[in-house]
């Protein structure tokens, strides 16, 4: 991609204001018009929300959007929307055990209000705050009990078996560290207590290990920053065996959205690693090795998302999609979302923005350089994303962010045009990250609090 190091955040502040009016109309459209007696909504089909019964992973950020739409304009209206479906309708996300995405679903919404009232967006209310801190600690827990030991540590596993290691979870597994920085105590059998923070960084340290490439001859596709989807270990004697891919090309090429997960994800947990006191961090290896090994995956995955992504840093679907090499010059031009032969998938890019984002703020004290690089990137690739054909300005279409893909191998995403690749359709995901990119800068540009995860917490 071509960095633009022109831009800052003052740029956006017009731009901002357009995007929100956009953002809180479309809530109020899917409102109006979406059954939730259909389940969750996941992507939309000729611009209508639509389900898919695989995991229940994206209502959280349905009404977690919503949260996200008071926060930045400050209309009562989203904020009772926000609070009253997740009263109603979040709990069974608390304590799924089915599912690896806790983080996404109870972050996005329980950890959202209890970050409001921390910062004083919203009323201070002990029994408020009480339920919100108990369905972040009960969820911790649901998703630490997914637990593989592996020869040297453990992960949580996926929905698909204890075999099983995703590189998505990297950014939901911020929900076992909440719980036990809220003081949570997760217990096994004979009242064996579990700690939590150990379990995420042991997840965390897998997800580097395994999930992430880093140039050293691993295979022979060994390319540095690269990302593997799912990783898969012999659960009988904890060895690891081989690359997989569930929505990716396969285990050897790197699916764009697990990439921008781990940007994001280790961007993020790195943050709050260097809040922590170094006596919580001494028993799990200590702060300089834990951020060390974070450290070396975020840059490594943001590197590679810069180097193998089109000018405007919007990617295809997957690096090594089978019919990319169709595409003239693919990376010497803007990506092309109207192309015959792979989709973009503009959610990856509205995740891995944040994850540039982040890694800059993150390395500003440490490398200047790189800090401006990473930055500036992430400001590009909002940018375009805030454009477009990407930013969805036709008023009957539900989502906020055109030409998100979800399953391209299962052929999930509605194609307008036979033999032409999936356009035009937005996912849950894209369209909550998309907001989750634009509070970040909203709140640089007003001056207000840094916008974290971990500010739903008292002080350390």
């Amino acid at each position: 991609m071509k960095i633009n190091f022109d831009l800052n955040p003052d740029h956006f502040s017009e731009i901002l204001e357009n995007f929100w009016k956009l953002s809180g109309a479309k809530i109020k459209l899917i409102d109006r018009e979406y059954d939730p007696a259909n389940g969750s909504p996941v992507f939309t089909v000729e611009g209508k929300y639509s389900t898919r019964g695989w995991t229940e992973w994206t209502q959280g950020f349905q009404y977690g959007s919503a949260i996200l739409q008071f926060d930045a304009a400050n209309d009562p209206w989203f904020l009772n929307y926000g609070k009253e479906n997740t009263l109603n309708l979040m709990a069974p996300h608390v304590s799924h055990v089915g599912v690896h995405d806790h983080g996404f679903n109870n972050v996005s919404t329980y950890g959202n209000l209890l970050r409001l009232m921390r910062e004083g967006k919203i009323p201070w209310d002990d029994w408020e705050r009480n339920f919100y801190e108990l369905a972040l600690k009960v969820s911790g827990s649901v998703q630490a009990n997914r637990w593989t030991e592996i020869k040297d540590g453990g992960f949580i596993y996926s929905f698909n078996g204890p075999h099983s290691l995703f590189v998505d979870t990297i950014r939901t597994v911020r929900v076992l560290m909440l719980s036990h920085l809220l003081g949570h105590v997760f217990q096994g059998e004979g009242d064996l207590k579990i700690d939590l923070l150990g379990r995420a960084i042991q997840h965390a340290k897998a997800t580097a290990d395994y999930s992430v490439y880093y140039g050293k001859g691993r295979d022979a596709y060994d390319v540095r920053g690269r990302t593997a989807h799912e990783s898969i270990f012999n659960t009988n004697d904890g060895n690891y065996r081989c690359p997989n891919a569930q929505q990716g090309f396969s285990g050897y090429t790197t699916w764009t959205r697990g990439l921008a997960w781990a940007m994001c994800g280790f961007a993020e947990e790195l943050e709050l690693m260097e809040q922590l006191p170094s006596k919580l961090l001494d028993s799990h290896g200590g702060r300089e090795e834990i951020e060390a090994f974070m450290l070396e995956a975020a840059m490594a995955t943001c590197d590679f998302y810069i180097e193998n992504t089109p000018l405007d840093g919007v990617p295809y679907w997957d690096c090594g999609a089978p019919a990319l090499h169709k595409i003239e010059n693919l990376l010497d031009k803007n990506a092309d979302p109207f192309n015959a032969h792979e989709p973009v998938d503009s959610s990856a890019a509205a995740i891995g923005a944040q994850g540039l984002l982040r890694l800059g703020t993150y390395l500003e004290k440490r490398d200047q350089e790189k800090s401006r690089k990473y930055w500036q990137a992430g400001l590009t690739v909002i940018k375009r994303l805030l454009e477009e054909p990407y930013l969805s300005t036709n008023p009957k279409h539900q989502g906020i962010l055109l030409h998100s893909i979800y399953h391209e191998p299962n052929a999930w995403d509605h194609k307008p045009e036979k033999g032409r690749a999936a356009r035009g359709e937005s996912s849950m995901w894209g369209d909550y990250h998309m907001r989750e990119a634009a509070l970040y800068l909203s709140k640089i540009i007003r001056n207000e609090q840094y916008y974290t995860f971990f500010a739903c917490l008292p002080p350390f």
